[in-house]
């Protein structure tokens, strides 16, 4: 069994630190805030007062939410890209990925408001986990365009689409015998990060925070 300095002797971890670091900054980057500010809207103080494609689709426009989607998702692509490019392999991935997902909680250029981090955590999964991140980004959509189609709106759609597609994502990996500690390792991340979006809806909704002091967004 491998003791805790084995583990620590399979990394560089002054590259681990770096990787960290570039994770946070690029996690930290206030896409939504400028993309919406570019329309005259601060995203902040509009809708639910969050930074995320959700509350962008909601008060500033499609294109705008869309390009802020793609570029959330970038954040957590290009952190697994640098990192790997460091040296950084198999379930050490996950740190780099947690300061990026940290970052968008708490950016440094927003005083520390952000979101959720569901699509910069979308973003690494798609890296980590190659074909099987895609399946369940195609998943997610599914159950999402479903969601729209029901007579009745359904609370937290969005947000149990993403949490069935990274479902689909761990029972792909089983399957196929990827490495169980990459798997066990982003789990663990993902359980963080629903779990924070569902802290944040369930505030939101008993009305604890105003839009200044709100740190979360639904999908963003």
């Amino acid at each position: 069994m491998p003791t805790l300095g084995d583990m620590f002797a399979s990394v560089d971890l002054s590259m681990l630190l770096l990787a960290s670091v570039i994770g946070y900054i690029l996690g930290a980057l206030p896409l939504a805030d400028r993309v919406s500010r570019r329309r005259g809207v601060n995203i902040f103080l509009t809708g639910t007062g969050l930074a995320g494609s959700s509350n962008v689709l909601k008060t500033v426009g499609k294109v705008p939410a869309a390009v802020v989607l793609l570029g959330d998702m970038a954040k957590g692509i290009v952190a697994i890209f640098i990192a790997q490019a460091l040296g950084i392999e198999g379930p050490w991935l996950v740190i780099p990925a947690s300061a990026a997902v940290l970052g968008h909680w708490h950016s440094v250029f927003t005083r520390l408001k952000g979101g959720d981090a569901l699509a910069t955590f979308g973003g690494s999964t798609l890296v980590v986990f190659a074909g099987y991140g895609l399946a369940g980004v195609a998943f997610a959509s599914v159950i999402t365009l479903g969601a729209r189609k029901m007579p009745f709106p359904l609370p937290f759609a969005s947000l149990f689409s993403i949490i069935f597609g990274y479902t689909m994502i761990v029972f792909l990996s089983v399957v196929n015998y990827t490495e169980l500690k990459v798997v066990v390792a982003f789990s663990a991340l993902a359980v963080i990060v629903f779990a924070h979006a569902l802290l944040g809806h369930a505030l939101r909704r008993k009305g604890y925070e105003s839009p200044e002091d709100v740190i979360q967004e639904p999908t963003g």
